[in-house]
């Protein structure tokens, strides 16, 4: 994949090195443990022993991080993703004659963190928070996409990246409302929905990428293959097996592998965001 180069715009904030005040577990806490259970076959009780160890419920008058470029290249290449998926969304919300808001900003953390959300963890993996409109990323899920997931390259961390700011975009347009609204629980929940359709707005930007950056950041089939394979190592059914032994649909909360593979595919094929209309498609 290529992105050494690309532009960069400084919209991330360091905070590796930085560790929240001890505070109780709080909703936030048990918030996250769950979304760790669902999305990543991680037992609830280790991440709210990880919460409370870290910090729990952080205050948020922890010191700020350092914001623009970080120097390190894993910093670096956040900070170029981040910027061509911002670069993306705005080039396709000027053709809509509306005007794209980039997120708060991009946070590089480790070990726990506070957040908009309550407390962010690392175990829970990359999130997107929409009440600070920021994504928040612990880098050591790298290691974790490739050693555990199976997920290799730069294009599967883009894939990541992609897909949360895609949540940002879902924030802006309403969809993180109306799945809210649709509710439900299991395959065919609002929340399936919406991670669904996050899958396929990163491929959107895999589409769009090297034309809206004049080849800066470009990916090619083997890179899309590696943004598949990522998409496909996440999914409720593959982690489900994976923790547990067997699949429970009614405790689906982002789509089967299958599925995650064939909306990113989507959004990649058709380079359009109404084509990636999982509220209303007939076949999830």
């Amino acid at each position: 994949m290529r992105w050494q180069g690309g532009r960069r715009s400084g919209n991330i904030e360091d905070r590796r090195g930085i560790h929240p005040a001890v505070g109780g577990i709080g909703a936030g806490g048990v918030i996250l443990a769950l979304i760790g259970y669902f999305v990543f076959g991680i037992d609830p009780s280790t991440t709210l022993q990880a919460v409370s160890q870290a910090g729990g419920e952080a205050q948020q008058t922890q010191q700020a991080g350092v914001e623009g470029t970080p120097q390190d290249e894993a910093g670096q290449f956040v900070d170029v993703i981040e910027t061509s998926t911002d670069d993306v969304w705005s080039a396709i919300f000027r053709q809509q004659g509306r005007t794209y808001r980039p997120p708060a900003g991009v946070v590089l953390y480790d070990e726990a963190t506070p957040t908009g959300c309550g407390a962010g963890q690392a175990a829970m993996g990359p999130f997107y928070c929409p009440a600070d409109q920021k994504v928040y990323l612990d880098l050591s899920f790298w290691q974790e996409l490739e050693g555990r997931f199976g997920a290799k390259g730069d294009a599967a961390r883009a894939y990541v990246i992609a897909h949360e700011i895609g949540h940002h975009v879902q924030n802006l347009t309403g969809q993180t409302e109306r799945a809210q609204r649709l509710g439900a629980k299991g395959a065919e929940s609002g929340s399936v929905r919406l991670e669904l359709q996050a899958d396929c707005y990163a491929g959107v930007w895999a589409a769009h990428a090297a034309e809206v950056s004049h080849g800066e950041v470009a990916l090619d089939p083997k890179d899309i293959e590696d943004g598949l394979r990522a998409a496909s190592a996440v999914g409720d059914d593959t982690l489900q097996r994976q923790a547990q032994g067997r699949v429970v649909p009614d405790a689906f909360t982002h789509g089967t592998s299958e599925q995650r593979m064939r909306w990113f595919r989507k959004g990649v094929d058709s380079g359009d965001p109404a084509a990636c209309d999982t509220f209303s498609a007939a076949r999830l």
